[in-house]
């Protein structure tokens, strides 16, 4: 599969992992229309692409991104004042305007491939929030977060408000939105918002050996499951909806050649080779027993 090209991103696939990286240098990758586009772009690829086992997010430059571009002035967030074509294509029925970030995030959290974010430097407003819907976030020491809506006028956005107090409660989520202020990474780790810390040089490495470990040891249908089954039960309201989608998934995976060869690989001591694939062997264990909301 033709690896695309893009303007503001660059992906390269390399031994099972696609790097994404957010490549506007020069405006410190402020995120825009066209980069959520070429990012959900790039997840429809690599979801559909059997060669990727797991996609590492990092920034060009010395920022990850610092936010929404605020080149259009006082008139950024207004999307009444700049409807037209591609804007109003996001709205809803009813003349609501969909949040960009929220899209992106959106796609991030159906991704079939485990998301690793390398956050490289600044990481402001939607540079925070659009690593949240990834699944392990490791930053350099010189990385910096600010959650700086209020000090913008305007709210959390990118489903922020779903997907923080998931990763470090409610309490911290409030004063981290409530303040504005920007934080160095170290209250980062020890809130529990990244997994670990590097220096800068080190960064890449540290998230390449992480990818290493789940390609080279790994089923990539069971990763996609697994990915899906903690994502969506984390909101659930009784652990019965984990046990069934859980029974659901081992019956199926239990009578396909993964299954069979995890087991037997294991007995006679040798590195398994998986055989099943994600585009075209990955189980329904849904059905009509989960369903996402729509916009209202």
């Amino acid at each position: 599969m033709t690896t695309p090209t893009f303007e503001t991103i660059k992906l390269e696939i390399e031994n099972g992992v696609a790097t994404l990286t957010l490549n506007r240098p020069d405006k410190l990758n402020a995120f825009n229309t066209q980069m959520m586009k070429e990012m959900i772009a790039c997840f429809d690829h690599t979801d559909a692409n059997d060669d990727v086992k797991v996609v590492i997010v990092t920034g060009a430059g010395r920022a990850f991104c610092a936010g929404a571009d605020l080149s259009s002035g006082a008139a950024t967030f207004d999307y009444d004042a700049q409807a037209g074509g591609e804007r109003q294509a996001a709205r809803t029925p009813e003349g609501v305007q969909r949040d960009g970030g929220g899209l992106l995030t959106l796609r991030i959290y159906d991704s079939l491939k485990p998301v690793i974010a390398a956050i490289n430097g600044a990481a402001v407003g939607v540079g925070v929030t659009m690593q949240l819907a990834m699944d392990i976030r490791l930053a350099s020491t010189e990385a910096r977060f600010g959650l700086v809506f209020a000090r913008r006028g305007i709210n959390p956005e990118a489903g922020s408000s779903w997907f923080l107090p998931h990763l470090v409660g409610i309490q911290t989520a409030l004063e981290w939105c409530y303040t504005g202020r920007v934080f160095p990474a170290q209250e980062a780790f020890d809130k529990g918002l990244v997994r670990s810390l590097h220096a800068p040089e080190d960064l890449l490495p540290a998230a390449n050996a992480l990818a290493r470990e789940i390609v080279d040891n790994t089923a990539p249908v069971s990763v996609a499951l697994t990915r899906q089954l903690i994502w969506r039960n984390a909101g659930a309201t009784h652990p019965m909806f984990a046990h069934r989608s859980d029974s659901r998934g081992i019956h199926a995976r239990g009578r396909m050649a993964d299954a069979k060869e995890g087991v037997v690989s294991f007995l006679e001591k040798r590195p398994a080779n998986y055989p099943d694939k994600v585009s075209t062997d990955l189980p329904d264990i849904w059905g009509d027993h989960w369903e996402a909301p729509t916009f209202k």
